[in-house]
């Protein structure tokens, strides 16, 4: 019997996941009038792929990892943030400040706060690209969904 490789293991768990997403996604109620496009499709799609993508990482081979097999005892250690673990709550800490700050900031500043904070974070150093693609992605998707698909986001104190 073979043993399940890391890759297969989180596979597993995203693909648990993506069925208990997709079996929510069908509790969602239907409008009573026919449209195209209901508000249960978005859910389902994202379920699928989800569910598409695990069965892809299942069957994808481990890449392995230069030099995991060495320690060196005298190697010098970096700052306590960039470790891999620092980043993961780093991230998790500025994802809750964001949801925070949603409704008092507003979409606009809240996503572009905790996009650019992330790309300074992790290393990032063109600043004026990241302001810039930022400002267009946010933007971007504020005006299509207040816009085009109607829903409401927090204005925040920006007047729009």
């Amino acid at each position: 019997m073979t043993r399940l490789n890391t890759n297969q293991w989180l596979a597993l768990v995203l693909a648990l996941v993506a069925a208990a997403y997709i079996a929510m996604a069908w509790q969602i109620a239907t409008f009573p009038l026919p449209r195209p496009v209901d508000s249960d499709l978005f859910p389902k799609v994202l379920g699928f792929a989800l569910l598409i993508l695990s069965a892809f990482l299942f069957f994808e081979p481990p890449a392995p990892l230069a030099g995991a097999d060495t320690i060196d005892p005298d190697a010098p250690r970096g700052p306590l943030l960039s470790t891999p673990w620092a980043r993961v709550i780093v991230t998790v800490v500025a994802v809750a400040a964001y949801a925070l700050l949603l409704v008092p900031l507003g979409f606009v500043l809240a996503s572009m706060l905790l996009c650019v904070g992330l790309t300074v974070y992790y290393g990032y150093r063109r600043h004026s690209v990241t302001l810039a693609v930022t400002l267009g992605v946010v933007l971007g998707l504020y005006l299509m969904m207040t816009r085009v698909m109607d829903v409401y986001l927090p204005t925040g104190v920006l007047p729009f």
